[in-house]
């Protein structure tokens, strides 16, 4: 008793938390120093007083010091309830996977609730060799506790450090099947995740490794067997919940479809938190191993985000999920804290309930084994605003979309799509017009331009949608961009009328046939939707420089005009940036009607504009710079010659075919 007296004297004005565990374990020793000798419980007391004061690193220090049988030097971890409750080790070595053998106890550590892990025991029941890969082993371990026996592998999960005798011997990563009855995992072995902490960090001198002790596979003794992938059990990694907050069901819908197949197609329910770049407020819980963290794919007012485990943390970086969300390389996310409000119990698809919260840095890698967060860095994101009026309240909307061209035009599809189903005005009967720029660095603003109409293909949103990621990917797709795309702008005008117009008929006022300089007037019939017919007269004038011959009009909407200019221009060669900035600025609108003239003169498409009508040593000389440039040479040039308004947007096309004689003409 004296020597617990002694103890608590020292260090109970150490803190609050210290004096509180003092006032408890005085508590214990009054009911249990009948049982416990007082040697032993002293001890106890030190380590946890010592724990409780920070002077000591945290450790799974509540096991049975008498070794499991045929476990070599593993110990044997008591039941759930006697594991340590304080913080996961994080400077205690790792374990060598050399020295690992069936049967061994070890400690993991996970977030089922709030912001601080909790401990649960793991067995060890094989080495799995090559299951991930040649020389990507997997072990194989039995998770035991009353919540991981109730939630079984839960998504989120993965990183979930894992410790045998005080040491980080790798992750939770990887499940086998979705109805398993026991919560069987795949632990990556830490050595293998080292190897992504060792790839230089940006900027920062090479860290050199802390682990060099592992025999070679070969020096390896030998283990259990257990399940390989071949037995008809399927090894995955866990999910990572993807949170989309601010997001309604056909936005997900869409998400999904677009990303089917990369491991981020299952959303689970969750918030948005403080992440915005520089935010301090919200959650200050410590970064430990077993902590929840998040990166984020969009933030801003909407949030698209994945969670997994923090598996290992030094002063500049941290590793976490034990495998790859893309296997994308080098990357530049945010990395947020997170709070898990509930895990969710499921057979099909358990996973953790999420808040992301403060932005702590950047993930910097993602790689098979681990990604890599890069503490206090910044991730480089794409600013969107968009604006939405016309009826209703106007909305605004700003977010940031990731900068990696496997999901950037996907997210931003789908927060373009958001922002326009977000209004309470939206209904089957509105027409969208986006207007907008996309800014590159050192380069004038490109245009944006796109409708929405109803229509029985899709709906009026998404149809706006699309037409404007259309044009963002054909600058942010391009293999000539060098530069960042700085920002962009969209403007849209929802209105509250279906503006569907289609091209009945088109004829010929006069006769079709005609002479150089003739002024020859069509007449257009267009219907809007459930409206009267109404004729649309276009006049135009037969260029004086036409030989005898027919003459071809076209008469259509946008879309169609487009489409045949840019079947003109089409090169064995992708449009350079320049070509497709050009291109992008010489869209037509689809609200008018045009008539085009298919001259048979010689047309080219220089880096995108439209040269009509070239003399033949024009032509002849472009003919040689084919190969050189973004250049291409038609037989046919396409001649706007009139447009009018279509009063809506235009769908149809139609050609007339007029006979030029030779003689003077009619003006």
């Amino acid at each position: 008793m004296e020597q617990f007296t002694s103890l608590c004297d020292q260090y109970k004005q150490c803190s609050a938390q210290s004096r509180a565990a003092t006032s408890n374990l005085v508590d214990v020793w009054n009911a249990q120093k009948k049982h416990i000798p007082n040697k032993v419980f002293a001890a106890l007391l030190s380590v946890s007083l010592l724990l409780a004061c920070g002077l000591l690193p945290g450790r799974a220090f509540a096991q049975s010091s008498t070794p499991a049988a045929g476990s070599g030097s593993g110990h044997a971890a008591g039941p759930a309830s006697t594991l340590a409750a304080g913080p996961p080790p994080s400077s205690a070595g790792f374990f060598p996977l050399s020295e690992l053998k069936r049967g061994m106890k070890g400690t993991a550590w996970t977030v089922f609730e709030g912001t601080v892990p909790e401990p649960m025991e793991v067995e060890i029941l094989g080495l799995l060799r090559g299951a991930r890969g040649p020389g990507r082993d997997l072990i194989l371990a039995r998770l035991h506790g009353e919540k991981p026996e109730y939630t079984g592998v839960v998504a989120g999960m993965s990183g979930s450090p894992v410790y045998v005798d005080g040491k980080l011997l790798g992750a939770l990563s990887y499940r086998i099947g979705q109805f398993s009855k026991e919560p069987i995992a795949g632990i990556t072995p830490i050595e293998q995740m080292l190897e992504v902490r060792d790839i230089q960090l940006r900027d920062e001198p090479e860290i050199p490794r802390l682990i060099a002790d592992a025999r070679p596979d070969a020096e390896r003794p030998e283990m259990g067997r257990g399940p390989q992938p071949g037995d008809g059990q399927t090894f995955a990694a866990m999910d990572t919940p993807l949170l989309m907050s601010g997001f309604e069901p056909e936005a997900i819908r869409l998400w999904k479809e677009r990303v089917a197949g990369t491991g981020l197609d299952v959303v689970s329910a969750g918030g948005s938190g403080s992440s915005a770049e520089g935010d301090t407020a919200g959650d200050s819980a410590p970064i430990v191993p077993g902590s929840a963290v998040s990166l984020q794919l969009v933030r801003g007012d909407l949030e698209i985000a994945a969670t997994c485990t923090v598996t290992y943390v030094d002063p500049k970086q941290l590793l976490a999920c034990g495998h790859p969300i893309l296997q994308a390389g080098p990357v530049s996310l945010p990395m947020t804290s997170a709070e898990v409000v509930a895990t969710l119990a499921s057979p099909l698809n358990a996973f953790k309930i999420i808040n992301t919260g403060r932005t702590i840095g950047a993930f910097t890698e993602d790689r098979d084994a681990a990604i890599r967060g890069q503490l206090g860095a910044t991730a480089r994101m794409i600013p969107v605003s968009m604006t939405v009026a016309g009826i209703g309240a106007r909305v605004e909307r700003k977010v940031e979309i990731l900068d990696l061209p496997s999901l950037t035009p996907s997210a931003m599809l789908v927060s373009i799509y958001q922002t326009l189903l977000e209004t309470n005005q939206s209904a089957a009967n509105v027409t969208y017009h986006v207007t907008g720029e996309v800014r590159l660095k050192g380069q004038a603003a490109v245009p944006l331009e796109s409708w929405g109409a109803p229509g029985e293909t899709m709906a009026p949103q998404l149809a706006a949608a699309l037409g404007v990621f259309d044009g963002f990917n054909r600058l942010y797709a391009n293999a000539g961009r060098l530069e960042p795309i700085e920002s962009v702008r969209l403007h849209v005008e929802a209105i509250p009328k279906d503006l569907r117009v289609e091209l009945e008929s088109v004829r010929l006022v006069s006769s079709s046939i005609v002479h150089a300089g003739d002024t020859v007037m069509v007449e257009a019939t267009l219907r809007s939707w459930r409206q009267p017919a109404r004729n649309v007269r276009l006049p135009f004038v037969i260029p004086a420089r036409l030989e005898p011959g027919n003459v071809r009009l076209l008469v259509g909407s946008s879309v169609a005009l487009d489409r045949t200019l840019e079947a003109a221009g089409a090169t064995t060669k992708p449009a350079s940036l320049t070509a497709a900035s050009a291109r992008l600025r010489g869209l037509h609108a689809a609200d008018r009607l045009y008539l085009s003239l298919l001259l048979p003169e010689s047309q080219a498409s220089l880096e995108g504009r439209t040269l009509e009508s070239l003399p033949p040593s024009m032509a002849n000389t472009m003919e040689s710079e084919r190969s050189g440039q973004d250049v291409s040479l038609h037989g046919e040039s396409v001649v706007v010659a009139a447009d009018a308004p279509a009063g809506g947007v235009l769908s149809g096309v139609q050609i007339l075919t007029l006979r030029v004689e030779s003689g003077g003409g009619l003006k």
